[in-house]
């Protein structure tokens, strides 16, 4: 299928996959487009709420089951790790089931698995609550951009794209800061809880709001024609490299963000998990610089300001490392900004390379962007527990080198 994250099909392209015409598809103003817009909104909102929620409450998590940090993200790297395998199916097996029944299911599941989570009196019972959930979110995540560029007029594709990727920056701010703030009042079992009932009440608008799809076209599944489409990728000699940035980018982001939170609960910082959860806030520098080095990518061109946006991370990540509290928030900032910066630069430019099945090239560089979250998000903690913030600093500077390295790779490649 075409499309993707960043590889947005053609209006031909569109007309020739789907069955209707150019009258049938949702039009900006019309009187469908906003329920429509407004149920993906809410989907990628709920969805990267459940995600990212538990990440406030990991220093309590730890105290309430007597573990290390380092078993205690697996509560987030559990459910992106599933979340990375649930991308390399969901798309294909919506192709045949349709994409309003799986995003619907996904929701639905992932809610309701969270509010197992949040029952389970066991660690471990914990583990396989987040892990279901994150292999649940993988419907959405993977189909919802497919349903955009099938659905929607391709004049307004585009702005469609932003509005649902606004959805996913907001929705993992907000699980942050909801997660971070309520849990100063209640125990983490009540606030796991009431997250799992709004993404409930979230799916439930979603199911009612979203129109049925009129130019989806069942495919049957082709494992021979999926492994064919990988094959061409991995010849490519750009998009590895772009799958590897994703692995490389996004572990030192959620590294950051899973271990600052213990380092300033600690003396001589002691933030309550109020404040913590403000900083999510961060978030918003993201949602900015995202659209900011796009429209910077298109004047000069992605290889020339991509690794610019590393270096950028690079430098919030070394202000970290000083005392004054304004210089730690302002190095996360910094890095919060480079990180979507560099983000949104590399998944364009996937779909900027990928000639063939753009849809699977989002997908392999998805399962690396989770994959990432996962490995080096617990990798992380052992860093932590041997020597401190300067440990994690160490590492993530580490990542954070290496995709320095390669984007200036790409810039020659280019």
């Amino acid at each position: 299928m075409s499309g993707g994250r960043d590889g947005v099909a053609t209006p031909s392209q569109k007309r020739s996959d789907s069955g209707g015409q150019q009258g049938d598809y949702i039009e900006r103003g019309m009187p469908g487009y906003r329920p429509t817009m407004m149920a993906l909104f809410l989907g990628a909102f709920s969805t990267f709420a459940l995600l990212y929620c538990v990440q406030p409450m990991l220093p309590i998590l730890s105290a309430a089951f007597g573990i290390d940090p380092a078993r205690t993200s697996l509560a987030l790297s559990m459910s992106t790790a599933l979340l990375a395998v649930g991308l390399l199916v969901t798309g294909p097996v919506s192709d045949a089931l349709g994409r309003k029944p799986m995003m619907t299911l996904s929701l639905l599941l992932a809610s309701g698995f969270t509010l197992a989570a949040a029952a389970m009196p066991q660690w471990g019972g914990v583990l396989v609550m987040r892990a279901l959930a994150g292999l649940s979110m993988a419907g959405l995540c993977g189909v919802a951009m497919a349903y955009l560029n099938e659905e929607i007029d391709p004049r307004f594709v585009g702005v469609s794209m932003g509005l649902y990727i606004a959805g996913n920056a907001i929705g993992g701010m907000s699980g942050r800061l909801i997660s971070g703030v309520l849990v100063d009042f209640v125990s983490w079992r009540v606030t796991l809880t009431v997250m799992g009932v709004i993404a409930l009440l979230s799916a439930i608008a979603f199911m009612k709001m979203l129109p049925p799809s009129r130019h989806f076209e069942p495919r049957a599944l082709s494992p021979a024609n999926l492994l064919e489409a990988w094959r061409l990728h991995f010849r490519d000699p750009g998009l590895p490299l772009l799958f590897l940035e994703a692995f490389l980018l996004m572990g030192g982001f959620v590294t950051l963000f899973n271990y600052i939170v213990y380092r300033l609960l600690e003396a001589p910082y002691h933030f309550s998990q109020t404040v913590i959860g403000l900083l999510s806030v961060v978030y918003l520098a993201g949602v900015y610089s995202s659209g900011w080095a796009g429209s910077l990518a298109d004047r000069l061109g992605r290889p020339r300001v991509f690794w610019i946006f590393v270096l950028v991370m690079l430098a919030g990540l070394l202000l970290t490392l000083a005392s004054p509290t304004a210089l730690i928030l302002i190095g996360m900032l910094v890095f919060t900004f480079g990180f979507f910066a560099a983000h949104s630069l590399a998944s364009a430019w996937v779909g900027q390379r990928a000639r063939y099945a753009r849809g699977q090239a989002s997908s392999l560089y998805l399962f690396s962007y989770y994959l990432g979250s996962s490995l080096a998000g617990t990798l992380g903690g052992l860093f932590w527990y041997r020597w401190a913030w300067p440990g994690v600093v160490a590492f993530i500077a580490a990542l954070l080198v290496l995709a320095l390295v390669i984007g200036l790779r790409l810039r020659r490649l280019a």
